[in-house]
Protein backbone atom coordinates (compact mmCIF):
# COMPACT_ATOMS: atom_id res chain seq x y z
CA UNK A 1 0.00 0.00 0.00
CA UNK A 2 1.68 3.47 -1.02
CA UNK A 3 1.92 6.19 1.30
CA UNK A 4 1.91 9.70 1.68
CA UNK A 5 4.44 11.51 3.72
CA UNK A 6 3.79 15.35 4.63
CA UNK A 7 6.66 17.89 6.17
CA UNK A 8 5.56 20.91 8.01
CA UNK A 9 7.39 24.07 9.32
CA UNK A 10 6.59 25.93 12.12
CA UNK A 11 8.20 28.94 13.85
CA UNK A 12 7.55 31.27 17.17
CA UNK A 13 8.96 34.18 19.11
CA UNK A 14 8.08 35.81 22.01
CA UNK A 15 9.56 38.46 24.39
CA UNK A 16 10.93 37.81 28.23
CA UNK A 17 9.49 39.42 30.61
CA UNK A 18 9.41 39.50 34.37
CA UNK A 19 6.36 38.14 36.34
CA UNK A 20 5.89 35.40 33.83
CA UNK A 21 6.09 32.31 33.86
CA UNK A 22 9.02 30.60 31.40
CA UNK A 23 7.16 27.29 29.91
CA UNK A 24 8.88 25.64 27.25
CA UNK A 25 7.39 22.13 25.87
CA UNK A 26 4.78 22.59 29.21
CA UNK A 27 7.67 22.48 31.58
CA UNK A 28 8.22 25.44 33.89
CA UNK A 29 11.53 26.41 33.41
CA UNK A 30 13.30 28.65 36.91
CA UNK A 31 14.27 31.78 35.66
CA UNK A 32 13.23 35.32 36.19
CA UNK A 33 11.63 35.99 33.46
CA UNK A 34 8.77 34.55 31.33
CA UNK A 35 7.81 34.50 28.17
CA UNK A 36 5.13 37.23 27.15
CA UNK A 37 1.78 36.09 25.21
CA UNK A 38 -2.04 36.33 25.19
CA UNK A 39 -1.40 32.37 26.49
CA UNK A 40 1.27 30.78 28.21
CA UNK A 41 3.69 31.59 25.22
CA UNK A 42 5.13 28.26 25.07
CA UNK A 43 7.34 28.73 21.67
CA UNK A 44 8.25 25.35 21.65
CA UNK A 45 4.28 23.96 21.37
CA UNK A 46 3.38 26.87 19.17
CA UNK A 47 6.15 25.59 16.44
CA UNK A 48 5.18 22.64 16.97
CA UNK A 49 1.51 22.96 16.65
CA UNK A 50 2.45 24.81 13.55
CA UNK A 51 4.14 22.26 12.33
CA UNK A 52 1.17 19.55 12.30
CA UNK A 53 -1.08 21.89 10.59
CA UNK A 54 1.02 22.92 8.05
CA UNK A 55 2.13 19.13 7.14
CA UNK A 56 -1.58 18.19 7.09
CA UNK A 57 -2.36 21.64 4.94
CA UNK A 58 -4.75 22.67 7.70
CA UNK A 59 -3.60 25.93 8.38
CA UNK A 60 -2.40 27.75 11.15
CA UNK A 61 -2.62 28.34 15.03
CA UNK A 62 -3.34 31.72 14.92
CA UNK A 63 -6.58 30.52 13.14
CA UNK A 64 -7.75 27.86 15.18
CA UNK A 65 -6.95 29.75 18.37
CA UNK A 66 -6.97 33.57 17.49
CA UNK A 67 -5.41 35.93 20.15
CA UNK A 68 -8.16 38.11 20.18
CA UNK A 69 -10.62 35.38 21.49
CA UNK A 70 -10.72 35.84 24.98
CA UNK A 71 -11.13 32.17 25.83
CA UNK A 72 -7.28 31.76 24.97
CA UNK A 73 -6.03 34.33 27.87
CA UNK A 74 -3.39 32.48 29.12
CA UNK A 75 -4.21 29.10 28.13
CA UNK A 76 -2.13 26.04 28.32
CA UNK A 77 -0.21 25.55 25.32
CA UNK A 78 -1.12 22.07 25.36
CA UNK A 79 -4.32 22.44 24.61
CA UNK A 80 -3.36 23.66 20.83
CA UNK A 81 -0.85 21.11 20.64
CA UNK A 82 -3.41 18.27 21.69
CA UNK A 83 -6.06 19.70 19.42
CA UNK A 84 -3.45 19.64 16.36
CA UNK A 85 -2.62 16.27 16.87
CA UNK A 86 -6.18 15.23 17.03
CA UNK A 87 -7.04 17.07 13.50
CA UNK A 88 -4.19 15.21 11.51
CA UNK A 89 -5.10 11.97 13.22
CA UNK A 90 -8.60 12.75 12.19
CA UNK A 91 -7.62 13.28 8.68
CA UNK A 92 -5.52 10.06 8.43
CA UNK A 93 -2.24 10.94 9.38
CA UNK A 94 0.16 9.43 11.88
CA UNK A 95 2.93 11.61 12.99
CA UNK A 96 6.33 10.05 11.86
CA UNK A 97 8.73 12.60 14.22
CA UNK A 98 9.25 15.99 15.22
CA UNK A 99 12.38 18.09 14.99
CA UNK A 100 12.54 21.55 17.05
CA UNK A 101 15.15 24.03 17.77
CA UNK A 102 14.56 26.22 20.65
CA UNK A 103 16.92 29.48 20.83
CA UNK A 104 17.75 31.11 24.13
CA UNK A 105 20.81 32.46 25.61
CA UNK A 106 19.55 31.77 29.23
CA UNK A 107 18.29 30.10 31.10
CA UNK A 108 20.02 26.84 29.39
CA UNK A 109 17.44 23.93 28.25
CA UNK A 110 19.39 20.71 28.69
CA UNK A 111 18.85 20.16 31.62
CA UNK A 112 15.30 20.37 31.24
CA UNK A 113 15.03 18.22 27.63
CA UNK A 114 14.55 14.56 28.28
CA UNK A 115 11.58 15.96 30.29
CA UNK A 116 10.14 18.70 27.38
CA UNK A 117 10.77 15.79 24.67
CA UNK A 118 8.74 13.26 27.43
CA UNK A 119 6.01 15.50 28.03
CA UNK A 120 5.56 16.30 24.08
CA UNK A 121 5.78 12.30 23.31
CA UNK A 122 2.69 12.34 26.31
CA UNK A 123 1.11 15.56 24.46
CA UNK A 124 1.71 13.94 20.67
CA UNK A 125 1.02 10.18 21.49
CA UNK A 126 4.66 9.01 19.76
CA UNK A 127 7.99 7.32 21.50
CA UNK A 128 10.05 10.14 23.29
CA UNK A 129 12.71 9.01 20.62
CA UNK A 130 10.73 10.62 17.87
CA UNK A 131 11.19 13.73 19.15
CA UNK A 132 14.27 16.07 18.42
CA UNK A 133 15.18 18.50 20.19
CA UNK A 134 18.39 21.35 20.22
CA UNK A 135 19.23 24.46 21.60
CA UNK A 136 20.98 27.28 20.41
CA UNK A 137 21.94 30.53 21.49
CA UNK A 138 21.98 33.74 19.47
CA UNK A 139 25.88 34.72 20.16
CA UNK A 140 24.32 38.16 21.18
CA UNK A 141 22.94 39.23 18.47
CA UNK A 142 19.56 40.02 18.04
CA UNK A 143 16.44 40.21 20.32
CA UNK A 144 17.15 36.71 21.27
CA UNK A 145 20.81 37.23 21.40
CA UNK A 146 20.16 40.33 23.89
CA UNK A 147 17.79 38.31 26.08
CA UNK A 148 14.79 40.13 25.20
CA UNK A 149 13.03 37.06 23.43
CA UNK A 150 13.47 33.01 22.82
CA UNK A 151 12.47 31.35 19.49
CA UNK A 152 11.60 27.97 18.05
CA UNK A 153 11.69 26.62 15.08
CA UNK A 154 9.95 22.95 14.50
CA UNK A 155 9.72 20.12 11.36
CA UNK A 156 7.08 17.67 11.52
CA UNK A 157 7.17 14.91 9.63
CA UNK A 158 3.03 12.76 9.08
CA UNK A 159 2.23 9.81 7.01
CA UNK A 160 -0.86 8.59 5.38
CA UNK A 161 -1.79 5.58 3.64
CA UNK A 162 -2.68 6.76 0.56
CA UNK A 163 -6.23 4.98 0.89
CA UNK A 164 -7.20 6.72 3.70
CA UNK A 165 -10.74 9.13 3.45
CA UNK A 166 -10.08 12.51 4.23
CA UNK A 167 -12.21 14.21 6.95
Amino acid sequence: MAQEFRTGIGYDLHRLEPDRKLIIGGVELPFEKGLAGHSDADILMHAITDALLGAASLGDIGELFPPTDPQWKDADSEVFLQQARELVVGYGYRIVNVDAVVVLERPKLLPHRQAIRKNLARILAIDADRIGLKAKTSEGVGPCGRGEAAEAHAVATLVRDAAAKLM
